[in-house]
């Protein structure tokens, strides 16, 4: 199996390579010999696809026929591991992660030349940018990182096991919404940089692009909400996001993208930021590379991260070569670039864009420095400093805030120039919302003048509801005016509404959902916890809850060893539920492994939600007892409500419009007598 996967992955390459060299020849001449050329080049880069999943096929077979000849199979998967997790094998190493990522290029590859007739030029230039990524990626697998490698001496008679940390439903969803994410921002920027080199007119490459950069985003935002969801799941520290290094990594790109969808809208629209849109894009697939390149170096070290490799020198040199080339271009076709229009007035949502823009990059640009800051400060000083979330939190907090009243703002705003009077009459409703909001805070005994962390915590939530109430009446008065010209109902009257401008209500969906996810992190400093041993019959109070240590126990199967806690839950005098918090210690890989267990209270509150969290810490060795820590975290389910609203978002704005509803005058009868009268 090893040779057949290994030469996929060489005829994959000399595909690819081909797919460049003759797309790149047949892309400076004009003549049929050319086009002939140009043709052989699309359809090398689609047989490329074919021999890339031949390679991929071959490594998942391998690991269902635990077949630990091969060395990746062996380092990452042992007879007793689950099938799910045995298919997750492909992207659980370096290697196979790798095999994945060139897989799904080839993937989003094939299809972009299954389409190629929508403009064959245009998409020619893409074709040959996605095939030197494509030819990037196959030379890493074929000479740096081969998954097929064979191990050496005697046949092993079982592998080393997964990773405990990936033994857990998610990591069969995570990473590849992740990578889709990743992979798929290849596209636009193979788009952009192609529509910059030929100099191509007008905006047709962003209207090409516009929904392979929406899918795009919503699998990064997926992956980054799975990521973070694994961590709170999994790693059973209590929280979800820690500001690791691998975790920012995602959110970079995260950033930029969200800022190239908005900002892009002013050049569709205005004719404006088109150098600014340029250089979003490639900024957005650099910081796609070098979140691979940190996942991979082992430069910075991460509980997500693999294992320390040379192949971060082949990451760097790429991404030089990239930068190089679109600065390159950037700089010596900016006259292609030129604005058409400017900034007009500051009370417009051509600004609104702008300062939006520039918060998500002032975000990214914190992110960034932190991330690097031990390797900078090591370089400078000799040693490592690292920062952690008191420094991102700091710095970020405030300018998510301004973000949020920019969200709640920029829906109000009119293109040009936004008239005072119609801010104050747009702006009422939410404002009056919002407020009642705070103050209902305070009178429940929010104190924000007692804590900054309060403090924070209310204006994220008056702004939270801002947007909320912002969304909620630009659905309400367009619903309106089409409930009078159609006599529908307000709700189908806003479903036409939604359904006539996709792009524009989906957005707002998508706006909606963000608030939801702040609503839900705002909750972060009313955390509470207690660790305590507990044995038969001992307690513990925590909020509203009483926990009961009924039983501990312990268990083994073939892939694991475990022991648990039996805790009957209690709120009111009332036993509400019982939760069963874990302790693995995997014997393939002899790592041990925690399993927190979550128990969502939407039944009793469910706007004041939140999680009761219990950790199985282990046992004291002395006494033989269970300690246990319990959380509760108000509010986190919110976070995972919001992320399904983004996605029914952004799925609604990928819908194509409806065509507007004809409404027929009344043209009103008349009588006999009418008519006589008139004649």
């Amino acid at each position: 199996m090893s040779q057949i996967g290994s030469f996929a992955l060489l005829l994959a390459l000399g595909l690819s390579a081909y797919s460049f060299l003759a797309g790149l020849l047949a892309l400076f001449g004009k003549d049929a010999v050319s086009a002939r050329v140009g043709e052989t080049a699309r359809r090398a880069g689609i047989a490329t696809f074919g021999a890339v999943l031949l390679a991929g096929i071959v490594l998942v077979v391998s690991a269902f026929n635990d077949d630990f000849s091969i060395a990746y199979i062996f380092h990452h998967s042992n007879r007793d591991l689950p099938a799910a997790y045995k298919f997750a094998v492909l992207w659980s190493g370096q290697e196979g992660s790798l095999l994945f990522w060139s897989l799904l290029l080839a993937g989003y590859g094939f299809v972009l030349r299954l389409r190629y007739k929508t403009d064959q030029r245009l998409f020619a230039y893409a074709s040959v940018v996605i095939a030197s990524v494509q030819v990037f990626f196959l030379l890493i697998l074929n000479f740096a990182a081969h998954p097929f490698a064979i191990m050496q001496g005697s046949l092993p008679q079982d592998g080393s096991g997964l990773n405990p940390l990936l033994q857990y439903p998610e990591m069969v969803i995570h990473p590849p919404m992740l990578y889709l994410g990743y992979v798929g921002f290849t596209v636009p920027f193979a788009f952009a940089l192609g529509a910059l080199i030929m100099k191509y007119p007008g905006e047709k490459w962003i209207q090409i692009t516009r929904r392979w950069t929406m899918v795009t985003w919503c699998f990064l935002t997926v992956g980054v909400f799975l990521g973070a969801h694994w961590a709170y799941a999994v790693l059973g520290w209590g929280g979800y996001w820690g500001w690791d290094p691998v975790e920012n990594a995602s959110l970079m790109p995260w950033l930029t993208g969200t800022a190239f969808l908005h900002s892009v809208m002013m050049q569709e629209k205005r004719g404006m930021l088109k150098v600014w849109n340029m250089a979003l894009i490639f900024a957005t697939f650099l910081l796609s590379m070098l979140g691979t390149f940190l996942t991979r170096s082992g430069v910075i070290s991460s509980v997500h991260a693999f294992a320390q490799s040379s192949i971060g020198t082949w990451f760097l040199v790429f991404i030089g070569l990239t930068l190089a080339v679109c600065t390159f271009f950037l700089v010596a076709n900016r006259s292609h670039l030129k604005t058409e229009h400017k900034l007009e007035a500051v009370v417009s949502r051509e600004s609104s864009f702008l300062f939006n823009n520039v918060l998500l990059l002032a975000v990214c640009f914190t992110i960034l420095w932190g991330t690097f800051f031990p390797i900078i400060s090591e370089f400078v000083q000799g040693h490592k400093v690292t920062v952690g979330p008191p420094f991102f939190n700091r710095v970020i907090v405030p300018v998510a805030l301004l973000l949020m009243l920019l969200t709640a703002v920029g829906p109000l705003l009119a293109w040009r120039k936004t008239s005072i009077e119609s801010l104050k009459r747009n702006f009422l409703f939410p404002a009056i919302g919002a407020v009642s909001i705070g103050v209902m805070m305070i009178v429940f005994g929010v104190r924000p003048w007692e804590d900054p962390s309060y403090f924070y915590a209310s204006l994220a939530a008056v702004l939270s509801a801002l947007v909320i109430f912002t969304v909620i009446s630009e659905f309400l008065r367009g619903g309106r005016v089409i409930a009078a010209k159609t006599r529908q109902n307000l709700f189908a009257a806003m479903a036409h509404l939604c359904h006539r401008n996709t792009r524009r209500y989906g957005g707002y969906i998508v706006h909606f959902g963000v608030a939801l996810v702040v609503i839900g992190i705002l909750g972060t400093p009313f955390n509470k916890e207690v660790e305590k041993e507990m044995g038969f019959g001992d307690k513990i109070s925590i909020g509203p809850y009483t926990l009961v240590c009924q039983s501990f126990t312990q268990d083994d199967n073939p892939n694991y060893g475990n022991e648990w806690a039996i805790i009957n839950v209690f709120r009111g005098g009332k036993q509400i539920t019982t939760m069963y918090p874990e302790r693995r210690f995997y014997k393939a890989s002899q790592q041990p492994q925690t399993l927190p267990r979550i128990y969502p209270s939407f039944r009793e509150d469910f706007f004041l939600v939140g999680d009761l969290y219990l950790v199985y810490e282990g046992k004291n060795d002395t006494t033989g007892r269970p300690i246990i820590k319990a959380h509760v975290n108000p509010l986190v389910p919110w976070i995972w409500i919001g992320l399904i609203i983004m996605v029914f978002g952004t799925i609604v704005a990928l819908v194509p419009n409806a065509v507007p509803v004809q409404v027929a005058a009344t043209v009103p009868t008349r009588t006999p007598a009418q008519v006589g009268a008139v004649d």
